[in-house]
């Protein structure tokens, strides 16, 4: 099992014909995601690489090919309007990796996605990667990760890889690795994927990468207190940021007192999360916390 995708992954990728869109649609059906068609207005009736055909509409690609999911590749200006038209056309999972959508497009974005019942992965996130099942959804290097057990949620992007490459070389295999994005207002946060991976048969120990700014860890820490029976290990970027500054994702700001790296290093010790140092540690605590793992 793995969690939000699987080998039922129907993909419709849309601005599959963009620079990114084309070259990421190319990645993830080389590590054998199902990419059943593509949405580029205007273009309608042509293939992506002779094999997956393109539509104008995501309705249309919805009632052709049966997808389910959807990964967005579309410009800020537009990436909120992509996000609104595939849940209009029944997709299940949208997934979008575009980054500098304005704070106020989102906003009107989430009560419609409530509304239709479908969930958002993103903005501004590196994708989602289950092994065992060889689906990607995004931008995730299929070539640090092996099949395991180990769950895998992050803020983070180039963070994620790091992390994931180090369990990897470790021998310790991954169920999912999932980005959660770290603008200010996400579809999945923390919580959404603690529940998943408590959820999950396959996963039987969890790695949470966090980072200063907002109260999304303190949240999780207590989650985790009352719900998680799985063991968790954490990691907090930004430990030596400069106070008050804005460190990388525009949610990693520290305000009023709040969200610092200490505080939640503390809210997850409160709880018996070990929290590495530094990224490296992750592995070792890992093993202290899970011994039952695979070497």
């Amino acid at each position: 099992m793995s969690i939000l995708v699987d080998e039922k992954t129907r993909l419709v990728v849309q601005g599959i014909t963009g620079r990114d869109g084309s070259f990421h649609a190319g990645q993830m059906m080389a590590y054998g995601t199902r990419v059943v068609a593509g949405v580029t207005p205007g273009k309608g009736g042509s293939r992506f690489d002779d094999r997956v055909p393109i539509f104008d509409t995501v309705r249309a690609a919805v009632e052709e090919t049966g997808a389910n999911a959807s990964v967005i590749y579309v410009r800020a200006p537009f990436a909120a309007d992509a996000i609104l038209e595939a849940a209009d056309a029944g997709i299940d999972l949208v997934v979008c990796i575009s980054e500098g959508i304005p704070v106020r497009d989102m906003v009107r974005v989430m009560p419609a996605l409530a509304q239709w019942g479908t969930r958002l992965v993103g903005p501004n996130w590196p994708g989602v990667i289950a092994p065992g099942a060889k689906v990607k959804v995004g931008i995730l290097p299929a070539s640090i990760v092996e099949p395991g057990s180990v769950g895998v949620v992050s803020r983070s992007g180039t963070l994620t890889y790091e992390v994931v490459l180090q369990l990897t070389r470790a021998g310790l295999g991954q169920s999912t690795c999932l980005g959660i994005g770290g603008d200010p207002v996400i579809g999945t946060n923390f919580i959404d994927a603690l529940r998943l991976f408590e959820a999950d048969a396959e996963t039987r120990a969890i790695v949470l990468i966090g980072e200063i700014g907002g109260t999304d860890e303190e949240e999780a820490a207590r989650f985790i207190r009352e719900k998680v029976t799985k063991p968790v290990v954490a990691f907090i970027a930004g430990q030596t940021a400069p106070p008050g500054k804005r460190m990388g994702h525009a949610g990693a700001i520290v305000s009023g007192g709040t969200g610092t790296a200490a505080e939640k290093i503390a809210a997850f010790g409160a709880v018996g999360v070990p929290v590495a140092k530094v990224p490296s540690e992750i592995t070792s605590l890992l093993r202290k916390a899970a011994p039952d793992l695979a070497a």
